[in-house]
């Protein structure tokens, strides 16, 4: 069986705050295949972002392991987080804020083909910055325009275009296309699936919006306040949710068949506070089938083939 390029083993990433310690990731732990997308899932504040900014060393993990092709690279010197930054990168979800107001296209894409100084001289790095602003689709006319000067889609190219800049094997796509129009969107999925297929990325999709992850994932995990609560094939999950949390983001997914309408599962109840939590399933206090069972310590099962739940009632509320 081969490595899996993303293993993360019970990482967990806490923030102290005047209140306590923050649980921002909670003892998280799963694997990415060499070339596979993971989709990470939940509403706003529930630790996505903050979990794939952990794994590329953007925020120290508080404990845990973090492998990248089989190698711990938790805990790591400044010449060894130097080459894990070539080999993972991040595109960041407002394509505006992450680029320097101050560059050009050609500028934004070019800094880190100079900082990395493989390149013999400038005529070397000018071939490679054109190499990769036709492999995002930014036209030539705008090598010299700036940040503002572009709509929301072409900046996002060229928030791309940086981060293939050192041919990373690792993407963590961090909500890329929340801030674009639905058109755009398509665009930029479009272009990060073929950008996939031709160089053998792996990703990290890290979204609230279910529609969109499943286009683009291979397998998806569902966070709830800094835990994993499901884990799932893609296809699977959307047919066979088992998770109380996941079937009510589900029935929040917009449809168009007026013919067949599906009933959207209202959450009622306090979001259980993020600070020092009690042991026990967070999601309790707004489940519609919590028990006593449910304010005992919770684990991912395996109740399906690769489909693990963090839930005691999974089987009762399914039928398994």
């Amino acid at each position: 069986m081969s490595t899996p390029m993303i293993e993360v083993r019970h990482l967990k990433k806490y923030f102290d705050t005047p209140k306590g310690m923050l649980h921002a990731v909670d003892d998280v732990s799963f694997k990415i295949e060499r070339g596979k997308t993971m989709g990470v899932v939940g509403e706003s504040g529930c630790g996505k972002s903050t979990l794939g900014r952990t794994i590329i060393h953007l925020l120290e993990s508080t404990d845990g392991q973090i492998l990248f092709n089989g190698k711990d690279i938790t805990r790591v010197s400044k010449r060894e987080l130097h080459e894990i930054n070539e080999k993972m990168q991040i595109v960041f979800q407002d394509p505006y804020s992450s680029l320097n107001p101050r560059r050009t296209v050609e500028e934004v894409i070019r800094e880190p083909l100079v900082l990395s100084r493989r390149f013999k001289n400038k005529s070397e790095i000018a071939d490679e910055t054109d190499r990769l602003m036709k492999l995002v689709g930014i036209d030539e006319r705008l090598r010299h325009a700036y940040p503002h000067e572009l709509d929301g889609g072409r900046r996002q190219r060229v928030g791309i275009a940086r981060a293939l800049a050192l041919n990373p094997d690792f993407i963590v796509c961090d909500e890329p296309v929340s801030a674009l129009d639905v058109s755009i969107q398509a665009q930029v999925l479009n272009l990060l699936q073929d950008l996939q297929e031709k160089q053998g990325l792996t990703y990290i999709f890290v979204t609230h919006d279910l529609s969109v992850v499943r286009h683009i994932s291979d397998d998806i995990c569902v966070m709830y306040l800094g835990q994993l609560v499901e884990t799932s094939p893609s296809k699977e999950l959307f047919i066979k949710p088992l998770h109380p949390y996941t079937k009510a983001l589900l029935s929040a997914i917009p449809s168009t068949d007026i013919h067949h309408p599906h009933e959207r599962i209202r959450l009622k109840g306090e979001i259980t506070s993020p600070v020092d939590p009690k042991p026990g399933c967070r999601f309790a206090a707004r489940c519609p089938y919590a028990c006593d069972k449910c304010h005992e310590p919770q684990e991912l099962r395996e109740l399906m083939p690769n489909h693990f739940v963090s839930c005691c009632r999974a089987e009762e509320i399914n039928g398994l």
